[in-house]
């Protein structure tokens, strides 16, 4: 049987990254290993304060996973062991890096899934004062898809600057659940003159009923309304995109339902990530294959990231190599 172990990292993020909750200048991610003799599978996670986790309490949950482990406890179990979230998605990971040494293989090929391929990832614009906003979208205004945290009002303004800066971008918004109904609906046709393509989480997920009633001409994303397949069906009406993130569904297993049940429920799919670093995005780029939208550009907001870690060319990112993962 493996051995199961945790620890923590802090990787410094290359200034400040602001959201509408606030602002961090590190990542602090916890990993989990599994051992088997010479064979080492690994997986990332990033807490997050939102969904009520700590560092503290992400770990503590995978050292409760360690005599299971060795008493046999498996990646199939683990999604009954613990629910989804940052710690089983740490667990769930480094069970498939697992797997695939074992099996001297690629974890797509376990999966039953495609040879993966490049795929383009969004980069982000921090929330910030017009003028900052604008400067660091002229500096990525050769990226095809810049993503632009927004906070509430002065956001029309915010993103007409970056349009003004990045001409050529397709352009996404993410509100982090800060507006309300009013603003959306203000705001939406301003951002559809703008080029925006898509408003991801404007109303707070506990609060995003009246979304119902919206009709406006810019397409809707969940991420804090939408974690596993069991949130799917709350987003019907509301949303018409979802955003899969793996410290959300628990793992590569979840997530891999989830992208199915979404596509399967007529969603448009999107793969994010947590700001960590290319441990954490190996995975979810192989479930980004295909969707409309990806957005795992972590390790391009830090100052250094893992050795070997993921091949950026500016936003294409290429699948894993295995001494990374899978």
């Amino acid at each position: 049987m493996p051995s199961l172990s945790v620890r923590t990292e802090s990787w410094p993020i290359r200034g400040t990254f602001t959201i509408s909750r606030g602002s961090k200048t590190s990542a602090e991610v916890v990993v989990a290993e599994l051992r088997d003799g010479d064979l080492v599978g690994r997986g990332e996670c990033v807490p997050y304060r939102r969904y009520g986790e700590t560092v503290e309490g992400v770990v503590a949950e995978i050292e409760h996973l360690i005599p299971k482990v060795a008493a046999g406890l498996d990646r199939l179990a683990l999604q009954a062991a613990l629910p989804s979230g940052a710690a089983r998605n740490a667990v769930d990971c480094a069970f498939w890096d697992l797997e695939a040494k074992r099996a001297g293989r690629r974890v797509w090929e376990l999966a039953g899934l495609p040879a993966p391929g490049t795929v383009t990832t969004a980069f982000t614009i921090s929330l910030g004062p017009v003028e900052q906003m604008a400067a660091d979208a002229a500096k990525a205004a050769h990226r095809p898809l810049l993503k632009l945290k927004v906070g509430g009002e002065g956001d029309i303004e915010r993103v007409a600057a970056v349009r003004r800066a990045a001409p050529n971008s397709r352009l996404i918004v993410d509100a982090n659940e800060a507006w309300d109904l009013p603003q959306l609906e203000r705001f939406a046709p301003a951002l559809h003159e703008l080029g925006v393509v898509m408003i991801e989480q404007p109303l707070h997920a506990e609060r995003d009923g009246p979304l119902t009633e919206y009709r406006g001409p810019v397409r809707l994303c969940a991420d804090e309304s939408c974690h596993d397949t069991s949130s799917l069906a709350a987003c019907r009406g509301r949303y018409a995109v979802v955003n899969i993130k793996l410290d959300k569904t628990g793992g590569l297993t979840e997530a891999l339902r989830l992208r199915e049940a979404a596509l399967a429920g007529g969603f448009a799919v999107m793969v994010g990530c947590m700001v960590g670093t290319s441990l954490a995005m190996a995975p979810a780029q192989l479930v980004g294959q295909g969707a409309e939208f990806v957005d795992i550009d972590g390790p391009l907001l830090l100052a250094a990231d893992r050795e070997p870690g993921l091949s950026y060319d500016d936003t294409t990112v290429h699948p894993s190599p295995q001494a990374l993962w899978g």
